[in-house]
């Protein structure tokens, strides 16, 4: 399964790929500092089995990153699975994240062990 980590903070990248290992070693983890890093990626390597969102960063931040990938959304809900991770508990955050009908789901970080489980069963179900 590949996994796409797309937070500008350096130690939240570490702390969620490090997560993500511990629930399954076999993983193909790429971490990005930028949502802009992160789509050149998208043109370069295809679209990954899961991708975690934070939303709050420079340069390009997740909203961005999302309107971006609007464009691909009526096939990207099949192969791909978005979690934004965020450390905001803005209610404004959760009721702007239905704007995008492929996002899965709002995780806050930091992301637990039972969370990741739920995520790759629900994924491998597709």
């Amino acid at each position: 399964m590949e996994v796409f980590i797309i937070d500008d903070d350096e130690l939240s990248l570490f702390l969620t790929e490090n997560m993500l290992l511990l629930e399954d070693e076999t993983l193909g983890i790429k971490g990005f500092l930028s949502g802009a890093e992160a789509l050149e990626a998208l043109s370069s390597d295809g679209i990954p089995d899961l991708i975690f969102l934070d939303l709050n960063m420079p340069v390009m931040d997740g909203w961005g990153f999302l309107d971006a990938l609007t464009p691909l959304a009526p096939g990207l809900r099949k192969s791909c699975n978005i979690y934004i991770l965020t450390s905001s508990l803005a209610p404004s955050d959760a009721a702007r994240i239905t704007k995008y009908p492929f996002v899965a789901g709002l995780i806050h970080k930091p992301i637990e062990s039972d969370e990741l489980r739920t995520i790759f069963s629900q994924h491998r179900k597709k």
